[in-house]
């Protein structure tokens, strides 16, 4: 399994970073974690066919990480044709939000009774999910107050990544991080405590506990990423390719 970090930025951009998206390939599959509007460019910057996607998991329904999907979609449509259908997963409204941002961004060129063959699933917290042969446990994350967050534990062959979205601590991260592989935490402040989002001071006390293989630090706001040098741990790059 290898990782490639197409967007590790938050909703600001800080630090020039693309918006999250994370591309895993696994054996046979390519798959997406989260689908920030930069998403599209980065894969093919990397020098991916995007036909090759077989799935975009979206942890939550926040611009910055599901604001790409209409950018494959056109492109499915009118530049890239698939032979199989792309499989989109993400928490409640998933559907619904995606066909309306694509008429809203791109008016009658991409309508919803137009789009090229997708199939949406329903991803509900704590039920586990094979998707393309994916397996995907999806669990709540503090993040959001009346939509869903979710953070997932995604397996395949044999590999596992624990992928936190945009979360606050929760001390799930300690039940889910057990023994995987590889852990793409958010990280967007130093020592600000938000109730949506995780701090590196938080985190650091929990270290110990989380007894991963590996661990990255990814969505970092303007301050983490000036403290940079002082952290003990990987921080995630755009470009960033990892072996998982």
């Amino acid at each position: 399994m290898r990782l490639h970090i197409l967007g590790c930025g938050d909703a600001f951009g800080s630090g020039g970073r693309n918006n999250s998206g994370y591309l895993v390939e696994a054996g046979d599959r390519l798959f997406l974690l989260d689908c920030g509007p930069t998403t599209l460019l980065a894969m093919k910057r990397a020098g991916f066919d995007p036909k090759r996607l077989d799935a975009i998991f979206l942890s939550h329904l926040h611009g910055d990480h599901y604001g790409g999907v209409p950018f494959f979609l056109l492109e499915y449509l009118y530049e890239n044709p698939r032979a199989t259908p792309l499989h989109v997963a993400g928490p409640s409204g998933t559907e619904e939000r995606v066909k309306s941002l694509c008429q809203f961004m791109f008016s009658d060129g991409l309508e919803a009774k137009d789009l090229p063959p997708t199939v949406f699933h329903l991803l509900q917290p704590e039920r586990q999910e094979t998707i393309e042969g994916i397996q995907l446990f999806p669990f709540r994350v503090p993040h959001q107050v009346r939509d869903t967050s979710l953070g997932f534990k995604v397996s395949y062959e044999g590999k596992r990544i624990l992928y936190s979205g945009d979360s606050a601590w929760t001390d799930l991260f300690v039940t889910h991080a057990q023994g995987v592989d590889l852990f793409i935490c958010e990280c967007c402040f130093y020592d600000l405590e938000s109730p949506n989002h995780m701090n590196y001071k938080r985190l650091q006390e929990n270290l110990s506990r989380l007894r991963c293989k590996s661990l990255i630090l990814t969505h970092m706001g303007a301050e983490m990423l000036s403290r940079g040098k002082e952290l003990q741990v990987k921080l995630a790059e755009d470009g960033m390719v990892i072996e998982v």
